[in-house]
């Protein structure tokens, strides 16, 4: 069979989908990036927050309309799994329904999809833990020189606004010699940044036994796969960032000087809502410590703006933390109930209208925050990785951004895609940066 694979959502979707993807093509099935030339159509979506389930909804509704009798239409993923029957019912065609924890099952749904005789076929079991990685798959998705390479899934974390929990269950991690080996294979297919995620990267080995499991995971990979130009870190809780992983990054030089630290909040009593760690003082502790141990760090963060109880008080102490703070990149998320959760108990009494004009007040914050920081790197020499060029243009990152979600380095010349080349920033904007060669 041809099928085509959409996977909407974050890099852990993307890993699943390539998982789903090499399961298929083991199978005999084929991809093919047109769907009007694919037998099977699978959506693997998303069901973290209103919005990314409206988009994974609207793809499905889409492709339901304009599929021919012929053709099959699978949702799988962690919308899927949220709302199983539910969503057939919101998207009338559906052929089947796959959830996130059961990706692994896509060639036998396939399989049994050739059996049915009317109605969707569901497989979404509510076991608490994913089920083991079939073997021989990797479990990573490669992004041109870049890899996102999963370390671990689901979530132990009692967060009030967070579904993921409900979506994923409880967090497993994944056999450090497996991570390992992975790394290896991708090195050895070209990948100069491998990039860590999981649902909490900072958890990774605590079901393992493992005490300080991703510095120790960061120490074995580097140990045996030297040759790795930039290893990235995604993805990590407030409370779990270590003395020893703080030195684990200083000491190795293809250790990214990036962290992405989703802190929520900067108040103590809307962190206590949230179930979040709560010491603010000790957040500035910490990234303290982290700015001392690494001068050139770059420091990213998410904060929800609107959950139930704020008030002007309560953010106006956000804003004077992101002051004292200074982070260099900021996401901001107005809050909405996301059903299941502790928080969607609780009254949804900020209006719209104030969680869009709070979010709207702290992004022109952060944007003045992140010009100065960019500014401060013009004159700086730094390695960038080249991801796209045309029309007399390069575009690429350096170790201070992220794929897909931080700002980029453009470069007045055309280069060779995939070369990590040394740079010297000229000038800086609020988000990207103007390099020329070195």
């Amino acid at each position: 069979m041809r099928y085509c694979l959409i996977s909407l959502g974050c890099a852990k979707n993307t890993v699943d989908a390539e998982g789903m993807g090499q399961l298929l093509g083991e199978a005999g099935h084929r991809s093919v990036d047109a769907v009007e030339d694919a037998d099977l159509l699978i959506v693997n979506t998303c069901g973290f927050i209103e919005v990314a389930r409206a988009e994974s909804i609207g793809v499905l509704r889409e492709l339901a309309e304009v599929k021919r009798p012929d053709q099959w239409l699978v949702a799988a993923g962690c919308l899927s799994q949220r709302y199983g029957k539910v969503l057939a019912e919101q998207v009338p065609g559906l052929d089947g329904i796959l959830g996130t924890r059961h990706w692994m099952d896509i060639v036998k749904l396939v399989e049994r999809l050739h059996q049915r005789r009317r109605g969707p076929l569901y497989d979404i079991p509510n076991e608490g833990v994913i089920p083991s990685d079939p073997v021989g798959i990797t479990r990573a998705a490669v992004q041109g020189a870049s890899a996102y390479l999963k370390i671990a899934d689901g979530c132990r974390r009692p967060c009030a606004f967070c579904a993921i929990p409900l979506i994923k269950g409880t967090a497993r991690s994944r056999p450090p010699e497996a991570i390992v080996a992975e790394a290896c294979q991708l090195v050895d297919a070209g990948v100069k940044e491998i990039i860590l995620i999981a649902q909490d990267t900072t958890d990774y080995g605590r079901d393992l036994g493992l005490h300080d499991g991703l510095a120790w995971l960061i120490d074995s990979i580097l140990t045996t796969v030297p040759d790795l130009h930039w290893l990235r870190i995604m993805y990590t809780y407030p409370g779990a960032i270590t003395p020893r992983l703080i030195e684990t990054m200083a000491c190795h030089p293809q250790v990214c000087h990036y962290l992405d630290l989703p802190l929520q909040h900067g108040h103590p009593d809307v962190l206590k809502r949230m179930r979040r760690p709560a010491d603010t003082a000790y957040v500035h502790r910490q990234i303290g410590s982290l700015r001392a141990a690494m001068l050139d760090i770059v420091l990213r963060t998410t904060f929800i703006v609107g959950f139930p109880g704020e008030t002007e008080a309560e953010f106006a102490e956000l804003e004077n933390f992101m002051k004292e703070l200074a982070f260099d990149k900021v996401g901001v998320f107005t809050y909405s109930h996301e059903e299941g959760t502790a928080a969607a108990a609780m009254p949804d009494d900020v209006p719209p209208a104030v969680k869009e004009e709070r979010r709207e007040r702290l992004m022109a914050l952060q944007q003045g925050i992140s010009l100065t920081r960019n500014q401060d790197q013009v004159g700086r020499r730094l390695e960038v990785l080249l991801e796209g060029a045309s029309d007399g243009l390069s575009l690429g990152r350096s170790y201070r951004d992220a794929p897909e979600i931080d700002g980029l380095v453009i470069i007045e010349e055309e280069l060779p895609v995939g070369q990590i080349v040394q740079t010297r920033i000229v000038s800086a904007m609020e988000y990207d940066l103007v390099g020329a060669l070195a």
